[in-house]
């Protein structure tokens, strides 16, 4: 397979290609259809490409949706740092207006979802509604690492990727195919059929593009580090609000990596309508994995 150029991460289909600069950074997205802005931020190891079933699904119900490529990962620009939420946040507040909009609904998944939740908390005036798959709210994902070892079982690869250059290395040896051990081991039963083996082929594809590896290794270094730092502790603090908007979780009842009990909880930082939704004999990447239940599922949150 070998190194992958950021542009054959473009991938054809009812969307349109584009880059917008936002936040001091250039950010790839993929952008169908017209009317309320709805922003989907992919989690680790994937990409835009993640939200494939839902971007036209989306767009041909009346929205402008934007799945965008994360600072470092796929044909977004690579910087050397930084990766932490509060920074990514300020990309996503940036491209929303950079897009000409003042406000939008967010949807993330995985790591996406940890930069949606931090962007509602900080950046309250441009989230109308925040739906997050896949992952607990930052306080409860590290009140939970520290009391329950089975989720650090679960978050084995944040740990594994403190030390320098090892994490990339083992990202990206064998054409990336600890990509797709993760995503096998993370998964539910979709991971035996021809769209894991697809999309799988793609992600460790966009593992490969240089720099990608590291910017992955970079978010999770942030999250192990700032346990015991001073901005880690800012960003926990600053994370104590209750966000005023509703939130939608979605939640596979067989997450290995974010586990059901873990995400579950997260409530007790929203005010507004909140709504939690556990999916059965799914895993982490419930848009992929039950793509038809999490679009109804948007499209009902978004009409509410």
């Amino acid at each position: 397979m070998g190194l992958t150029e950021q542009n054959d991460l473009l991938l054809p289909g009812p969307w349109t290609h584009r880059d917008i600069t936002a936040n001091g950074v250039r950010l790839h997205i993929a952008e169908a259809g017209s009317g309320p802005l709805v922003v989907l931020l992919p989690g680790f190891p994937e990409i835009w490409w993640a939200w494939r079933h839902q971007i036209p699904a989306l767009a041909g119900a009346g929205y402008r949706v934007v799945a965008v490529d994360l600072r470092g990962t796929g044909s977004s620009d690579k910087p050397p740092r930084p990766y932490d939420p509060v920074t990514t946040a300020g990309d996503i507040a940036g491209l929303v207006r950079a897009l000409g909009q003042s406000h939008a609904f967010l949807v993330g998944q995985d790591l996406g979802g940890m930069i949606a939740w931090t962007t509602a908390a900080l950046h309250p005036g441009i989230v109308d509604g925040l739906a997050v798959l896949g992952a607990a709210h930052p306080r409860r994902w590290r009140r939970e690492i520290v009391r329950s070892q089975a989720q650090r079982r679960g978050s084995a690869h944040v740990f594994n990727s403190q030390l320098p250059r090892l994490p990339e290395a083992r990202l990206t040896r064998d054409d990336a195919a600890e990509v797709r051990r993760l995503m096998r081991s993370w998964s539910g039963p979709w991971r035996d059929t021809d769209d894991f083996r697809a999309a799988t082929a793609i992600y460790r594809s966009a593992m490969q593009v240089p720099q990608a590896a590291y910017g992955c290794a970079e978010y999770s270094r942030w999250q192990v580090r700032s346990l015991l730092r001073p901005d880690g502790y800012a960003f926990q603090q600053s994370m104590a609000r209750q966000l005023q908007c509703p939130v939608l979780q979605i939640h596979g009842d067989a997450d290995t990596c974010v586990l059901p009990q873990t995400a579950h909880g997260s409530e007790a930082y929203v005010a507004g309508r909140y709504e939690w939704l556990l999916v059965e004999g799914c895993g982490h990447f419930p848009a992929e994995e039950h793509p038809d239940l999490v679009t109804a599922a948007l499209l009902n949150f978004l009409a509410g």
